[in-house]
């Protein structure tokens, strides 16, 4: 009896060894490929539960998410003869896993096969594009067109290229200075060309200020001296109206504003005491 306990427990546990072996689980963010003797068989087992044949059949795990592929800076010739030193990268996916493994078995397989595949379209891309339109006005639309024509090569390995872009643009390390200093040169020579204008518009402005200067100037001597020559004609005509009205009064204020003038300060005179100018004193 107690062997045949024994011989009923190693059965048991053959039974749930067997039926744990046949069992495979898929994650949600997984699909899997079954292989018999080395080769893959059977269609793509989505996320769930899948039963396979134990020992005999193994089971590989692909990823189904959006995967990136950082690829090492590589030099690239330009439209106007110029090397650029490119950094890439590359987002791809897994949609075909059985495809998948029979070209490239793993990512690290595929990272190769994108690599050659995408550098071979960004070099001849990049090449129909000046280094200038390249680092500033037309990567968007070159990448879109590296990315489609890439895709259409990647399909053949079960993978789909999403997106290929291009994190930094540099000229190569032994070119940097004379660029460098050929920039120097162009941004001395603008500032010295602004300097210029500056100077050329100050100068403008200078003389036409000064110009309306001397307008304002004499436009206010003018009015100043005819508002001056009609007070004086003005006031010529209150004298005279009012030496007419009473003559006598007239010349007596007029003297008494001479000797005001005249004696002041004890002011002393050696005139002869007929004249004129005394009739007032005198009387």
């Amino acid at each position: 009896m107690k062997k045949i306990g024994t011989f009923g427990m190693i059965a048991a546990l053959i039974v749930i060894v067997v039926v744990l072996s046949s069992v495979y689980i898929v994650d949600q963010t997984k699909q899997a490929i079954v292989i018999q003797m080395g080769k893959p068989i059977g269609g793509i087992s989505g996320p769930g539960l899948h039963f396979k044949i134990p020992f005999i059949q193994q089971v590989v795990y692909f990823e189904s998410r959006i995967l990136v592929y950082d690829a090492p800076p590589a030099e690239i010739l330009t439209k106007d003869k110029k090397n650029l030193v490119v950094d890439n990268y590359t987002k791809w996916k897994i949609i075909n896993p059985l495809k998948f493994y029979k070209t490239v078995k793993n990512e690290m397989g595929a990272q190769s096969r994108l690599d050659d595949i995408v550098y071979a379209q960004l070099r001849v891309e990049l090449g129909k594009h000046t280094m200038e339109d390249i680092v500033s006005i037309t990567r968007d639309d070159i990448m879109k067109v590296v990315t489609k024509k890439s895709d259409t090569r990647s399909e053949n390995y079960g993978i789909k290229l999403v997106d290929v872009r291009i994190k930094r643009a540099d000229l190569p390390e032994q070119n940097e200075k004379h660029v460098f200093d050929r920039m120097r040169a162009e941004r001395e020579r603008q500032a010295k060309q602004y300097r210029s204008e500056g100077e050329e518009e100050s100068l403008k402005i200078t003389a036409k200020a000064d110009m309306e200067r001397t307008i304002i100037l004499a436009r206010a001597y003018k009015e100043s001296e005819i508002n001056k020559g009609e007070g004086d004609a003005q006031a010529v005509k209150i004298y005279a109206d009012a030496y007419k009205k009473d003559i006598d009064f007239f010349e007596f204020t007029r003297s008494l504003e001479a000797y005001k003038k005249t004696l002041k300060n004890e002011a002393t005179l050696v005139i002869s005491p007929d004249v004129k100018f005394f009739n007032y004193i005198i009387k």
